[in-house]
């Protein structure tokens, strides 16, 4: 009896396993910046990782990064461009150092960026 319910506890565990998805999504949080028009990247721990670049890429599900925060935003010029902190829910080519996708996102206070002594300063 014991026997078959070690058995069946573990055929559930195995099926559980096997039903995860090969790309589960990642959870990214740093520095969240749109330096220059059409150029955007996540700078965490690991590095800068880029979801769009003017006239090249641009990570599928772009449209489902969250809008900058007004309150917890940082301009690097007159024209409004600059950086922010997030986390992101996102696909990555680890090899390219891209976001290939963008699940959603959430934009975060500043302090959680500035008092992470893992993140360069971005700008």
């Amino acid at each position: 009896m014991m026997r078959r319910a070690l058995l069946t506890l573990f055929s559930f565990a195995v099926l559980a396993l096997v039903s995860l998805p090969a790309g589960a999504a990642e959870n990214r949080c740093g520095w969240y910046v749109n330096p220059t028009p059409g150029n955007w990247y996540l700078s965490d721990r690991d590095g800068d990782w880029w979801m769009r670049s003017q006239g090249g890429m641009e990570a599928e599900g772009f449209d489902n990064a969250p809008d900058f925060d007004a309150k917890q935003y940082v301009k690097l010029q007159p024209n409004g461009y600059g950086y922010g902190c997030a986390c992101l829910s996102v696909d990555t080519d680890k090899a390219e150092m891209n976001i290939t996708r963008i699940y959603s996102g959430t934009i975060l206070p500043l302090s959680r960026c500035r008092n992470d002594k893992t993140l360069k300063k971005p700008g």
